[in-house]
């Protein structure tokens, strides 16, 4: 069971750890206003900003942000930005990364660098959102809305296996997961419906372990055991109760994840990326402020509870 009922009592928990955030992209007014936000809340110890340092500066000013807080890299190019950011991780010098002005694309290629050494051995980076809204009754994950455009079924598994060790490390022993398509039937012309059938074979066959893995099944199936009845699914433990959700295709995820964020009701979101050896959070340029500062509090989070871990 995870153990905070909200990212603001999450945000709480980790209030007064030291957070050195490193920032590419740091000229932007939502990533310096969730900063603001974060040094209020007193989640940022300090860090590093990278960016054309006029502007940094000057959107550091209209947040009241003393301008010593942070140190401040002076950069214009966005390839050299993302790629300053991971050399400050790899060098111990900051504790997670925060995107900021930056194409996701250049931000992912400055990650993958084999000399940085963040993704794990035969691992997969993955995009995860951990969503909290008001009209369902916990939090639950949805992947992968950023990086693979077009999982194989062998990426399908390393991308719920992600998931997966992430809700294991907040407190779901056993993440109940649905693969949601466009229909609950398996259909030779619809590949995501074979795909899931396949996902869950492997999962009864112990090939993906430590979760619940059902589908195929829609929208309604996967979040309502009443449409679930209603649709002649009756037998399942994940309908109304998911944990986290698998889309097929970045298509499917992203469009999912963006109308989630922009119409859930009471939404509250923190977005990171899964698979990786060092906490790095992966909003939309266009997430909102208090996105940002939740995916920081997650990000110290993990990183206290893996940290306990290696004690």
């Amino acid at each position: 069971m995870i153990k905070f009922k909200s990212f603001d009592e999450l945000t709480n928990m980790v209030s007064g750890m030291p957070n050195r955030v490193i920032v590419p992209g740091a000229n932007n007014e939502e990533v310096v206003e969730a900063l603001e936000m974060g040094i209020e809340n007193k989640i940022i110890s300090g860090g590093i900003l990278i960016g054309p340092k006029s502007d940094v500066e000057n959107y550091l000013k209209t947040k009241n942000i003393p301008l010593d807080f942070f140190e401040i890299i002076d950069e214009n190019d966005v390839e050299k930005m993302a790629n300053i950011a991971v050399e400050l991780i790899k060098d111990g010098r900051g504790d997670f990364l925060v995107k900021g002005l930056v194409d996701t694309k250049y931000y992912m290629k400055a990650i993958l660098r084999k000399d940085i050494g963040a993704v794990k051995k035969e691992g997969l980076l993955s995009h995860f959102v951990l969503f909290k809204l008001d009209n369902y009754h916990k939090f639950f994950a949805l992947t992968d809305a950023a990086i693979v455009i077009k999982p194989t079924l062998e990426e399908k598994i390393k991308i719920i296996n992600n998931a997966v060790e992430i809700m294991r490390i907040i407190g779901v022993k056993t993440p109940k997961v649905s693969i949601v398509c466009p229909v609950e039937k398996p259909n030779p012309k619809i590949p995501s419906t074979i795909d899931a059938v396949e996902l869950v074979n492997m999962n009864k066959e112990g090939k993906i372990q430590n979760c619940i893995i059902e589908g195929p099944y829609d929208i309604y199936i996967t979040f309502s055991k009443k449409l679930a009845i209603e649709k002649g699914v009756k037998d399942g433990v994940v309908p109304g109760d998911v944990d986290i959700i698998i889309l097929d295709d970045l298509d499917a995820a992203n469009a999912t994840y963006k109308a989630i964020s922009f119409f859930g009701a009471g939404m509250s979101s923190a977005t990171i990326l899964a698979g990786a050896k060092f906490p790095v959070i992966l909003p939309s340029r266009t997430d909102s402020p208090k996105t940002k500062l939740y995916s920081i509090a997650f990000a110290s989070y993990l990183k206290q509870l893996n940290t306990s871990k290696m004690r």
